[in-house]
């Protein structure tokens, strides 16, 4: 890309999902010049609205960028965007950074560092945690794997993004740490489903046992945030997909596969939430792993 065409401090974000919709809003907000592309015409124009411009396709909004952010649902569709069909990595600016903050699978992530490499563009993972809730406020916890001075050339266009920023070390430990963080949230909520069920068929109140839960050792971010806020109320509206939770579990489980240390309980929770994928659908709420556990609602805890 010829230093002419060149817009500098300009970033192209890919992905404008539940997530990527008020990441790149908060960069917007923050006096970035950011330009965005989804498939969904809403989630652009609401990004219009934030501050930012649009364009028709990932390879136009990557047009002389210096960053290039993406936020989509896996590997796969990250490699294409950049180096396949979309071939956003071609229009990028001359020694140009691009950040992945989708949940990718680790080992994904450092052959397309590498293909990246031999473009002249720099790769970091990452990955972030917190959900919509705090990806609006500016507070998500952020995963970086990568070289040291690309985490340090990213460090300010994180910043609005999160409140928390956690190098993690070489390329796809940020998505490695993500995924095993998700694997942990994810055997946590499904022990307490199955201690609230348990403890209801028992004769329990659900309330009850949430409380003594919440001042007891077996406290977690389910028992705080999820029990009563989104099972014991029947809402299931936590804003987060089963379908993506099961997919991060997926590949904890692969990782440890491939590295040769498998691990018997991440195998068996990615067969629990698979299967509750199969079950529910992709567009059902994480916290309607509840269903499952339950057997059809025989185990309601209202």
């Amino acid at each position: 890309m010829p230093e002419e065409s060149r817009t500098p401090g300009t970033i192209a974000f890919i992905g404008l999902g539940q997530m990527g919709l008020p990441m790149s809003g908060r960069l917007a907000a923050a006096g970035m010049a950011v330009r965005g592309f989804d498939m969904s015409e809403a989630a652009m124009s609401k990004l219009a609205a934030a501050g930012g411009q649009v364009f028709s396709t990932a390879r136009q909004a990557a047009e002389g960028a210096d960053v290039l952010i993406t936020m989509l649902p896996n590997s796969k569709i990250v490699r294409d965007v950049l180096l396949g069909d979309g071939d956003a990595a071609g229009a990028l600016a001359a020694d140009a950074l691009v950040i992945d903050m989708s949940s990718s699978a680790p080992l994904d992530t450092r052959a397309l560092g590498k293909a990246l490499e031999e473009r002249g563009i720099r790769l970091i993972d990452a990955p972030v945690s917190g959900g919509v809730a705090r990806a609006r406020e500016g507070s998500l916890a952020i995963m970086l794997g990568g070289e040291p001075e690309d985490i340090e050339r990213a460090r300010g266009i994180l910043a609005p993004m999160g409140t928390r920023i956690f190098p993690t070390g070489k390329l796809g430990s940020g998505h490695a740490m993500k995924a095993l963080n998700n694997y942990v949230s994810a055997a946590g909520l499904v022990a307490a489903c199955e201690a609230l069920i348990v403890g209801a068929a028992f004769g329990l109140e659900p309330a009850t046992i949430t409380d003594v839960l919440n001042a007891s050792t077996g406290r977690n971010n389910s028992t705080e945030l999820k029990l009563k806020q989104h099972i014991i109320s029947g809402t299931f509206g936590s804003g987060f997909g089963l379908a993506l939770l099961a997919k991060d579990i997926g590949i904890a489980a692969d990782l440890a596969d491939e590295i040769g240390r498998p691990a018997r309980g991440m195998r068996a929770s990615a067969e629990i939430w698979t299967e509750a994928t199969a079950e529910l659908g992709e567009a059902a709420d994480h916290t309607e792993i509840y269903k499952l556990l339950a057997d059809g609602g025989r185990g309601s805890p209202r």
